[in-house]
């Protein structure tokens, strides 16, 4: 029986078993990968005519009608003729020897007979050659690039869909979506906004301090590292709640209460389509005001009659990203992101 097919020998017992499941080969019970694969091959190339004509068993065929015409074994097995035939060769004449001494005298029949096994045993060169023919002969030779590159193939194409089915598993997709569907609104970008202000003002309102250090860790290479919390106490001092308040009437609850009472949007106008366009807090008012009242509280030192604490303006200023005008280049991408809303929906 001669090897598998080296296209079967580089399959997975358990493309094995499907393969043999497809081609209604059900003798495998009990036995290991290599039986299965040299009972598949035998299966098969029994089988030929059913078989032969499928696209996925092309390599098969290919790779087998490839080895079964190699040169290189039609050179082994001349070669094994060739020997074969020498030694029958000999057995003939040795045969006849012995037929003679056995005609002459029966004393020398077995010593004759002996000395010619000997002299078959003692042939080494043949009986070498005959275990090398016989050892080359099942000897798989190498695919062809074609099937390589099939394996190759196919094996990119079981990463491939295993990637993207962990892709899809993941969620990333869903959370991207959803994420988008959050932060296009106007809301999202004024929420935005106002926590991109917070953000420069927590340090000047809320100063870190030192709380206590993380210890070396010296199996792991790692120093030591001290942490620093917000100081809190702070929240029971007008050092905090000065500048805050001021801030938040500024910046928030004043163009808050002038955009829900100034609010052109809250019309029960409906378009021809049928559809209603209007906001509790008219976006574009609420931009405005705050624009308006940042100039004239950060820009122009306006108190309105001693209610605005300088010392607190001039904090507040420091602590923002660009200062006051920080805030009118969010006011000015405020207004720009409403008109653009309102073409959109026009």
């Amino acid at each position: 029986m001669s090897g598998a097919s080296s296209w079967l020998q580089k399959m997975r017992k358990a493309e094995l078993l499907e393969l043999c499941e497809s081609v209604d080969f059900k003798d495998y019970g009990g036995l290991k990968k290599t039986e299965i694969e040299v009972a598949l091959d035998d299966y098969l190339r029994e089988n030929a005519d059913q078989y032969s004509g499928e696209a996925r068993l092309a390599p098969f065929y290919k790779t087998r009608g490839r080895s079964e015409s190699s040169p290189i074994k039609k050179e082994l097995t001349s070669a094994m003729s060739d020997v074969e035939s020498k030694v029958r060769t000999v057995k003939r004449r040795v045969t006849k020897a012995a037929e003679e001494l056995f005609a002459t005298d029966d004393s020398e029949v077995e010593p004759a007979t002996t000395r010619a096994r000997s002299a078959l045993t003692r042939t080494p060169a043949r009986s070498s050659a005959l275990s090398n023919l016989s050892f080359a002969s099942n000897l798989p030779l190498p695919p062809s690039p074609a099937v390589v590159a099939d394996a190759i193939d196919r094996r990119t194409s079981v990463l491939r869909s295993k990637v993207a089915g962990y892709y899809e598993n993941s969620g990333v997709v869903e959370g991207a979506e959803a994420t988008r569907g959050i932060l296009s609104s106007l809301t999202a970008i004024q929420g935005l906004i106002v926590l991109f202000e917070l953000f420069h003002l927590r340090p000047e309102l809320l100063p870190l301090r030192y709380a206590f250090t993380i210890p070396a860790i010296k199996l792991l290479n790692i120093d030591s590292y001290p942490v620093k919390i917000p100081d809190l106490f702070l929240l029971l001092t007008s050092s905090f709640w000065g500048p805050a308040t001021l801030w938040a009437f500024s910046s928030f609850l004043v163009p808050l209460a002038a955009a829900y009472f100034f609010n052109l949007t809250s019309k029960p106008r409906t378009r021809s389509h049928g559809t209603r366009f209007n906001y509790t807090f008219d976006p574009l008012t609420f931009n405005i005001a705050k624009a308006l009242l940042t100039y004239a509280i950060f820009g122009q030192d306006v108190t309105f009659g001693g209610l605005v604490d300088l010392e607190y303006v001039a904090r507040i200023n420091s602590a923002l990203f660009g200062g006051y005008k920080g805030i009118l280049a969010g006011t000015g991408i405020g207004t720009l992101v409403t008109l653009y809303e309102a073409v959109l929906k026009k």
